[in-house]
């Protein structure tokens, strides 16, 4: 029976090698698989959080190219209200902002240590996908957040309850979102 195995598995990593349209199909399927079932939750039991990997799918926190002191010359009073200072927002990590097509690491935190600066993942009572905002404001436990490149606040603060499985970005990936968001959009037109 074993051998029997090892000789099927032995013929389909051939198949696997093989220059055919039923080859690369199959290829896309075995990724996808590996992706979806192991890596994905690998790295979300290694980085504590349920979204280990976000694709951005808006340009809310895209500063558009500005370095921070031109940035910071349109963006001053929006940010003003929440007492941040133009010094505070360069310390704070991806003070340049980040793009649509970004793929951003998420480690899980413990809700009590998240941090004015800190670009939290957070799961929506309004929107079905998770939103991926900087906190501006801390009030009574709960976060008031704003996209960099949106000119006022989120609608709704933000409770504990809602990052308790998500998190906060610490790596930015450039452009390879994009792969998830053609797929996405992809199969979205099919379904039309």
């Amino acid at each position: 029976m074993l051998s029997k195995l090892l000789n099927y598995l032995k013929r389909f990593w051939k198949f696997l090698g093989e220059d055919s349209l039923a080859s690369w199909v199959a290829n896309v399927v075995v990724a996808f698989i590996v992706i979806y079932f192991i890596v994905y939750p690998l790295f979300g039991f290694l980085f504590s959080t349920s979204l280990p990997i976000v694709a951005v799918v808006s340009s809310s926190m895209e500063h558009n190219s500005y370095n921070l002191n031109d940035w910071w010359a349109i963006k001053e009073n929006e940010y003003k209200r929440y007492n941040i200072t133009k010094e505070d927002f360069a310390k704070f990590k991806f003070k340049n902002g980040f793009n649509k097509g970004d793929i951003m690491v998420v480690y899980g935190v413990e809700p009590k240590d998240i941090k004015v600066g800190d670009v939290i993942i957070y799961r929506s009572t309004i929107n079905a996908n998770p939103i991926i905002h900087r906190v501006v404001s801390i009030q009574d436990d709960a976060y008031v957040t704003k996209g960099d490149n949106n000119q006022v606040k989120d609608q709704n603060l933000v409770s504990p309850s809602q990052v308790e499985d998500t998190g906060k970005a610490v790596l930015r990936i450039p452009f390879l979102g994009w792969i998830k968001i053609t797929f996405t959009n992809f199969i979205t037109s099919l379904r039309s």
